[in-house]
């Protein structure tokens, strides 16, 4: 009998809701994972559905495919989140998918933010999916290489989501209108604005639109009308997250590539989305050690002094002081020679283990010292010719090693050319 105070059937409810779609084909946007070539088509057409991983931004349909799947499928659909569920929970829907096996239903365990379960937890799925007691669907937005055990990673196959283009999300909000009856109260301008808004998230441009279409308005509003009614969805960042790693990737290969205009760009992002600048200066000065190196030594500098002018004057003046180290890093002539030779230097000094320094180049402090041929035969180089007396400084038992390998751009070029002359120094003073 239906409780006559139950108002729920009668509540509104939000637009996002009332879109879900109802089956796989209505979905917007993630054609390469629903396409009919694409995993999930494959595996819908053959009738053999595995376990699944989604990774993807917020608001794409990771939820609603996971419920559609179910659907087409004809598994009972169980949903948990990892941030509210915990080990006494995940016992009860393993009993219950457990008990629906013996009555020959099966089970769609669907498991929202995944990659917060720790390893012990994660490692209670495996007996489960092995058996066939659960089809586990999982959801992160996190990178599934760093946040999920391998031998979960091992049963499942990882599906990337993709945040939703601009052409998606356009045909989201006519769907929107189309369902509502009523037209977004845009131009063309405040229409495209809107959709920038959501920033790929189809969740968040449906409630923007579910605002808009609530207002009441005698005229279309401009791009500036909506923006002063409306802010901005924040950006996807998470400092201790993907995006934090992809964009300073993005950054730095920008510096790298010769391309400044790329590199302020990220650097703006960044900033919006609310980095701290102090870290940017440090991975900055860590750039012209790394690819600019002595190609350009004042780059190091501009760094640090662009570094040490934020400080003093904070933002968002100081950021300005970033910027300029920034650009000029990435129009400086780049070389990596001092890095990699130090790298391989590194390997080398660790592959000869305890190797002593030749004799000849060791102090006498001490009677019993010079008996044993300390400092015997060192040439004093600023008595040589050239200032420069070419003896070998490397261990007796060890060839001489050439790390330093300076290339043809900047002042390394200058460099080259010295490496060159005491070469051939050396070879006269070896014949």
């Amino acid at each position: 009998m239906a409780d006559l105070f139950d108002r729920t059937a009668d509540a509104p409810r939000p637009l996002a809701d009332r879109l879900r779609p109802a089956a796989l084909p209505e979905v917007i946007g993630q054609e390469q994972v629903l396409g009919p070539d694409a995993p999930l088509g494959v595996m819908l057409a053959s009738g053999t559905l595995s376990s699944v991983v989604f990774w993807g931004p917020p608001g794409v349909g990771k939820t609603t495919i996971a419920r559609l799947l179910a659907d087409e499928t004809q598994l009972h659909f169980v949903q948990i989140s990892a941030i509210f569920s915990g080990v006494a929970e995940l016992r009860k829907v393993f009993d219950a998918a457990r008990a629906r096996r013996r009555d020959g239903q099966g089970t769609l365990l669907f498991v929202d933010e995944i990659h917060r379960f720790n390893k012990a937890q994660q490692d209670s799925f495996l007996p489960h999916m092995e058996d066939g007691t659960i089809l586990l669907v999982g959801a992160t937005t996190e990178n599934p290489s760093f946040e999920l055990n391998a031998a979960l990673l091992s049963r499942a196959q990882v599906l990337v989501l993709q945040r939703l283009g601009h052409d998606d999300l356009e045909r989201l909000a006519a769907r929107a209108e189309e369902v509502t009856g009523k037209a977004l109260p845009l131009d063309a301008q405040a229409r495209a604005a809107l959709i920038g808004m959501a920033d790929g998230d189809g969740r968040a441009l449906l409630n923007l639109v579910e605002q808009v279409l609530a207002w009441k308005i005698d005229a279309p509003l401009d791009a500036a009308a909506l923006s002063t009614r409306l802010s901005r969805r924040a950006a996807q960042y998470d400092k201790s997250g993907d995006a934090h790693y992809n964009l300073i990737s993005a950054l730095h290969k920008s510096v790298r590539g010769s391309d400044p205009d790329a590199a302020l760009y990220w650097f703006a992002r960044m900033l919006d989305a609310g980095e701290d600048p102090r870290y940017l200066a440090r991975r900055i000065t860590r750039m012209a050690v790394e690819d600019i190196g002595l190609a350009d030594p004042q780059a190091q500098a501009i760094c640090l002094q662009g570094w040490k002018t934020y400080e003093r004057l904070g933002s968002p003046e100081g950021e300005l002081a970033i910027a300029q180290a920034l650009v000029y890093l990435a129009l400086a002539p780049k070389s990596n020679a001092v890095y990699a030779g130090y790298k391989a230097a590194r390997r080398t000094a660790k592959s000869t283990g305890s190797l002593m320094p030749p004799k000849h180049i060791l102090n006498a402090p001490t009677k019993l010292m010079k008996d044993e041929g300390y400092g015997k035969g060192y040439a004093y180089d600023h008595d040589a010719e050239d200032a420069f007396s070419g003896q070998d400084y490397f261990p007796d038992d060890m060839d001489r090693q050439a790390f330093y390998e300076p290339v043809e751009r900047g002042f390394e070029r200058d460099l080259r050319k010295r490496i060159e002359y005491f070469a051939k120094l050396r070879s006269q003073r070896d014949a």
